[in-house]
């Protein structure tokens, strides 16, 4: 017995591994995009501080710009 397949239709998925389901600044999930951006993905990626908190990458500078004596943490203040 022999198969052909004429054509096919790929469908993918995909989410963060993050220690948290929701930023810990916008409080928007991680799987969706901060409040700045219109679709999640790659242009809007997660980054990790050295406590290991996780937050939308414009989240976190926009965070560290608005503080300019000590830049520390939201979430911990380290």
């Amino acid at each position: 017995m022999r198969v052909r397949v004429r054509s096919w239709h790929g469908v993918a998925s995909w989410l963060w591994v993050a220690n948290d389901e929701n930023c810990g600044i916008c409080r928007m999930a991680f799987n969706g995009c901060c409040p700045d951006c219109k679709v999640p993905g790659d242009d809007c990626p997660l980054v990790w501080g050295q406590c290991s908190h996780c937050f939308h990458m414009h989240c976190i500078l926009k965070w560290l710009n608005s503080q300019q004596v000590q830049q520390h943490c939201p979430m911990c203040r380290q």
